[in-house]
């Protein structure tokens, strides 16, 4: 049987785009209305929730990124599967920005900031969840995977992604009763994945088929 395999090189380039992109948009959302300049500092410590939505996407959006890069690193090739489920990732970290901007604007709003940061929650949770859902497909079909990769490295990058998935789960449902603490708990959960980021300890990676 004819098994359809690309190399990884291209579709990590455009990756890396995306996740650029997306985390540079991320700062567009801060703005102070040139009507506040009368009294700027006010008007800068009253956007607080600007920064607080930008640290935590910008986080997430570069923790998801160190995750990306450690599992197509330990790629030598990927199927029609991989491309896909990478693509639908990639479509939910580009729409980051408008939730990420929904959650800053509505805060102030007790009608609405509910409604945003559940729904931010839950874009956070779905990027998660795809990211693990990439690395499962991948997992199951181990002629993707270098020979040097090791059944204690792919048990481990399972364990790390598996609470961040329940993590989201569980902040998302706090921001029922509890919206200005989902937020918190958000930005404390995009700490932690830039922080228990690891590197490689693999070898160089080998040439990719021509």
């Amino acid at each position: 049987m004819v098994v359809n395999r690309w190399g990884t090189g291209r579709t990590e380039a455009f990756s890396d785009g995306v996740f650029a992109i997306a985390i540079t948009l991320l700062v567009l959302d801060i703005n102070i209305p040139q009507s506040d300049f009368d009294d700027l500092w006010h008007a800068i410590v009253h956007e607080w929730p600007a920064y607080l939505a930008y640290a935590t996407s910008f986080l997430t959006v570069g923790g998801m990124w160190l995750a990306h890069h450690g599992i197509f690193r330990r790629l030598r090739y990927i199927d029609a599967r991989v491309m896909r489920i990478n693509l639908i990732l990639l479509m939910f970290v580009s729409f980051l920005p408008f939730p990420t901007r929904l959650a800053a604007e509505a805060i102030h709003n007790a009608n609405s900031e509910r409604v945003a940061i559940i729904f931010y929650g839950l874009t956070l949770f779905i990027i998660s969840a795809l990211a693990g859902v990439l690395w499962t497909q991948v997992t199951r079909h181990r002629e993707l995977l270098r020979d040097d990769v090791t059944d204690e490295e792919i048990s481990e990058i399972t364990k790390r992604a598996a609470p961040s998935i329940g993590f989201y789960a569980g902040a998302t449902l706090l921001a029922i009763p509890a919206p200005r603490a989902a937020a918190i708990v958000y930005l404390v959960i995009g700490v932690s994945g830039v922080l228990l980021a690891r590197g490689d300890t693999i070898g160089p990676r080998e040439p990719e088929p021509v």
